[in-house]
């Protein structure tokens, strides 16, 4: 737990931030779906079945390994530059305008203090890091796909980027990094992140689902409500 974690002060503060609903106001893969449905790249029901799954992950009921094991193999046989250029292309036509005011402030509010920046998304290095360049984030912790002579195989790297997996990734990092958590932030809106909010000294929910409202008002969690950026829906 976060309360009983020892300051290590020759180390660096760092600062953690999911990404969807967390930096952008929406969620990365659906913006992607749509994206391609309106490109003609997937059907309408394809489309349907994609945002279903997502509410079911929203709902808690899906098994996010499996579903991106099966999600991936689409990808087999593709050029990973190609959808690294793709997905870049993406960024700047539909996501860029997703990203909250209050999100770019506080990531170089944490630069200037010198604190280790880190976006951890369970979204794809190819979603993740247009993200990460635009705001000045030097670091990306994320779900890796296999790739072999710049073909992607349609594997998935294990653990990916989820739940306990983030905080396999997160400890990691750390370890390299030489970052001390008891002085680091971590800002999400998910209640599946409650591992990595108990992970730090500083959690923090930021436009939290109602799961994580109720934890983080119960535990005396700072709650921050950002504003929808001007290209969000509704």
């Amino acid at each position: 737990m976060a309360a009983n974690l020892r300051s290590d002060r020759s180390a660096r503060a760092g600062a953690f931030f999911d990404m969807d609903k967390t930096l952008i106001a929406e969620n990365s893969g659906s913006v992607y779906m749509k994206a391609r449905y309106a490109r003609g790249d997937v059907s309408r029901l394809e489309l349907l079945r994609g945002l279903a799954d997502y509410l079911r992950y929203k709902a808690g009921a899906l098994d996010l390994l499996g579903w991106t094991r099966e999600a991936m193999k689409e990808f087999a046989g593709t050029d990973e530059s190609a959808l690294a250029a793709d997905a870049r292309a993406l960024f700047h036509e539909a996501i860029e305008e997703l990203i909250y005011p209050e999100a770019v402030n506080l990531v170089k509010g944490h630069l200037a203090q010198g604190h280790v920046v880190a976006i951890v998304s369970g979204s794809t290095r190819y979603l993740v890091e247009p993200l990460a360049e635009s705001l000045g984030v030097e670091h990306a912790l994320c779900t890796s796909l296999e790739v072999e002579d710049g073909v992607l195989t349609g594997r998935v790297v294990e653990p990916i980027c989820f739940e306990e997996g983030k905080v396999f990734w997160l400890r990691e990092f750390i370890a390299t990094h030489h970052v001390d958590l008891a002085r680091s932030y971590f800002y999400t809106d998910s209640v599946t992140d409650l591992p990595l909010l108990e992970l730090v000294g500083h959690p923090v929910a930021v436009n939290p689902d109602p799961r994580l409202y109720g934890v983080a008002i119960w535990r005396r969690w700072p709650v921050r409500i950002f504003s929808s950026p001007s290209g969000a829906a509704g």
